[in-house]
């Protein structure tokens, strides 16, 4: 056997455009402002669970009430901890400048190596993009 196909990964890089900042930018604040729009709702589902009695007329226990705010407690950390993350995300990005690289994925690729091959060339590969046209193939 000379010749044996191996997959091996392909890092997608894309050079920072307005265009390509901009729709990020859109992108991240669309998340932040539906994470904000699900605590409301969460905080109204919570408001909702601790007043609602059951059929002898009576509101939840201590150990109910402790199991709602737990519940929802966790539902809202969870959208909080996005916001964090998103803004922490969104104020790097508005920092960097245009032109910039920046990693926008991970893929694999299939290459055929023969005996003889330099596999260390075929390691860290890289695909660079603008506005979404090849503009360079790195290795």
């Amino acid at each position: 056997m000379d010749k044996v196909l191996v997959k091996f990964p392909l890092t997608i890089k894309a050079k920072l455009t307005e265009k390509l900042k901009n729709s990020m930018l859109e992108e991240m604040n669309n998340g932040i402002q539906q994470a904000q729009l699900e605590i409301s709702q969460i905080n109204i589902q919570a408001e909702r669970a601790l007043n609602q009695k059951d059929d002898e007329g009576n509101l939840p226990n201590e150990e109910a009430q402790a199991m709602i705010h737990r519940h929802f407690g966790m539902e809202r950390q969870k959208r909080e901890e996005y916001i964090a993350q998103t803004t922490a995300r969104r104020d790097e990005l508005e920092k960097l400048a245009l032109g910039a690289e920046i990693v926008q994925g991970q893929s694999e690729r299939f290459v055929e190596l023969k005996v003889g091959d330099n596999i260390r060339d075929q390691f860290n590969v890289e695909v660079v993009v603008e506005d979404d046209k090849i503009i360079a193939i790195r290795s």
